[in-house]
């Protein structure tokens, strides 16, 4: 195996930790709105990634930089055709930020109304979006013989990829109330159970729909493997939180995102960007990687800082373990 293609291995396990870990708290922020009955209980699920969510978009940056560096060809006609949907996601991750942290600093109730209004729509609509660009990274863009896009916005919203952000905004949603039902404690975890049933069965049918879709237009032997997997996890998940098995429940809803984005990036490898005009013009792990050297230099650095970066992360999680419910929000506000 050549380094491009660990690096595009190593790329396709950073998003996939990037939608595990950001995928419940985008599930969060939207169901400040569908779970939550009054502003404690706001609180209650906001305070449960108020720890983890900053740390869990490290992973979006390191997946976009290791792109940049590996796959120059890439990161460039991704992000130059994907200029507006990457834009808006960008602006709702600085918006979403700004929102945990000032959303507390007045104890007006416009104020944190407000706040919290902007953490339900910059939850909701990076959900939808990554969907929507993964899709039609997938599915093929038009990408001239110069390896630019030559579409435009309104191209990359056919109906294929609006099942794909669909299917995220559902599964993050569901992500995020089995995450809820896992950290709280009382009435709202009771609630969020039920919620997350539900919401499970309605991502198994949209996420069955897409991952057919997908292994029919671009699958092989491979993929439907990663599709089985996802399948069954998904059922799996499904079934545990209706045993009440929150800690089964979220490692499986864990496993189907994981096992869905492997199955988009097996079904794209060779390729990293197929063109829909000709294939002959698709970005491949070949011709839109760096050099070796510069590869080399990347896989020494990545060796020595990614257990360092797990360890944190997880030694993070440990220490913030516990459940919370409206007992401790009214204890902490005494």
């Amino acid at each position: 195996m050549e380094l491009h293609d660990i690096w595009f291995v190593l790329i396709a396990v950073l998003w996939i930790g990037y939608f595990f870990l950001e995928g419940f708290d985008f599930g969060i922020g939207v169901l400040t709105k569908l779970l939550a009955r009054d502003r404690t209980e706001k609180r209650v699920l906001i305070n449960t990634i108020g720890p983890v969510w900053d740390g869990n978009e490290v992973w979006l940056l390191t997946a976009g930089g290791a792109t940049f560096a590996a796959f120059p060809e890439w990161y460039a006609t991704l992000f130059s055709g994907f200029y507006l949907p990457l834009l808006i996601i960008l602006l709702c991750l600085i918006v979403r930020g700004v929102a945990f942290e000032y959303r507390a600093k007045r104890p007006e109730e416009k104020w944190q109304r407000n706040w919290e209004q902007a953490i339900f729509w910059t939850s909701l609509i990076p959900a939808v979006l990554w969907g929507v660009a993964f899709a039609n990274i997938t599915r093929g863009v038009k990408i001239d013989a110069h390896k630019e896009y030559v579409g435009n916005f309104w191209d990359l919203l056919n109906p294929y990829a609006i099942l794909g952000g669909l299917v995220t905004l559902t599964l993050f949603t569901f992500h995020g109330a089995v995450f809820a039902s896992l950290k709280t404690v009382g009435d709202i975890r009771m609630r969020a159970r039920k919620l997350a049933l539900r919401l499970g069965l309605v991502t198994a049918v949209l996420a069955l729909g897409f991952l057919i879709w997908t292994q029919a237009d671009k699958g092989d032997g491979k993929s439907l493997v990663a599709m089985a997997v996802a399948v069954v996890a998904l059922v799996g998940a499904i079934v545990a939180i209706r045993m009440g098995r929150e800690g089964w429940s979220f490692a499986l809803s864990g496993i189907t995102i994981a096992a869905a984005v492997a199955m988009l990036f097996l079904t794209l490898f060779p390729n990293v960007m197929p063109s829909s005009l000709n294939e002959e013009w698709s970005l491949t792990v070949t011709n839109a990687s760096s050099s070796p050297y510069t590869l080399k230099i990347m896989t020494w650095c990545a060796g020595i800082a990614t257990p360092v970066v797990l360890l944190y992360q997880s030694w993070t999680y440990w220490v913030f373990r516990k459940r919370i419910g409206t007992q401790h929000i009214a204890d902490a506000a005494h």
